[in-house]
């Protein structure tokens, strides 16, 4: 189960990636003067201030409080609510969505697809990047193989995330009557924060912290070591940490 215990600090610090990567993205969400837009799953806000630079009005959600708040201190003359993605609603209907690098953290895709469906109007566009399929492969299969040998938890237990493939995603979208105009799955090994610690923040950030907060500081640093030390042939490269990615991203517009 996702506990929702995000280090801020942390994730602004050394996974700045996560948003930077998400600039390109903008371009295929071209937000126009006036554009009424919901950035979903905003994070600490950085690519909502970039949205609303272009002339649109913008308003970012997140279902964390800490990086609701940490977004409300970095952009105070934006708006910026805690909220669902499978359950939120708007008090006009939207020109477009926007989502950069959080889908993959919410299973229920369908509740998700459906409240962006209610959401825009009609011609209204629906933008995301993800985690798509075969998303940090290697460093899931570790994380099973670690927690199994050290008998923390079953593999079938750990994979939280969802990363659909393009046919999944589109026929979900379709199912909900948005037309999927763009749509592609590509690989971006993505470095980490040089250094020998790149993984372990990574783990914390992105795994411990949030699924294994039964696990003691001393049995989570376990975790981590043994993940690190099967990862280090395929992902340790020139003194850094890679993480394995691999992105899903698409365009899909309302008709009705």
């Amino acid at each position: 189960m996702l506990h929702n215990h995000w280090n801020t600090t942390l994730y602004e610090g050394q996974h700045g990636f996560v948003w930077q990567y998400g600039e390109d993205l903008l371009n295929l969400l071209s937000p126009q003067v006036g554009d009424r837009i919901l950035d979903l799953g905003c994070g600490t806000g950085q690519l909502t201030d970039k949205i609303a630079t272009h002339g649109a009005e913008v308003m970012g959600i997140d279902h964390s409080p800490a990086m609701i708040e940490k977004a409300r201190q970095n952009y105070p003359h934006l708006r910026f609510d805690i909220a669902d993605a499978r359950n939120f609603q708007v008090e006009q209907p939207l020109d477009a969505i926007f989502s950069n690098a959080a889908l993959h953290w919410v299973k229920e895709a369908d509740a998700v697809v459906s409240c962006i469906d209610k959401a825009l109007k009609s011609g209204g566009k629906f933008v995301a990047e993800f985690g798509g399929k075969g998303n940090i492969k290697a460093i899931v299969q570790a994380l099973q193989d670690a927690l199994m040998e050290l008998g923390y938890n079953s593999p079938g237990t750990i994979n939280p995330w969802y990363f659909p493939s393009i046919s999944e995603y589109a026929t979900l979208l379709e199912k909900q009557g948005l037309e999927v105009t763009y749509a592609t799955l590509f690989d971006r090994p993505t470095p980490l924060e040089e250094g020998s610690t790149g993984m372990a923040n990574w783990l914390q950030m992105f795994f411990t912290s949030q699924f294994l907060t039964e696990l003691s500081s001393t049995q989570q640093t376990k975790v981590i070591q043994a993940v690190e030390e099967r990862l280090q042939p395929v992902l340790y490269k020139d003194g850094r940490w890679w993480a394995d990615y691999r992105r899903i991203r698409v365009v899909a517009i309302k008709h009705r």
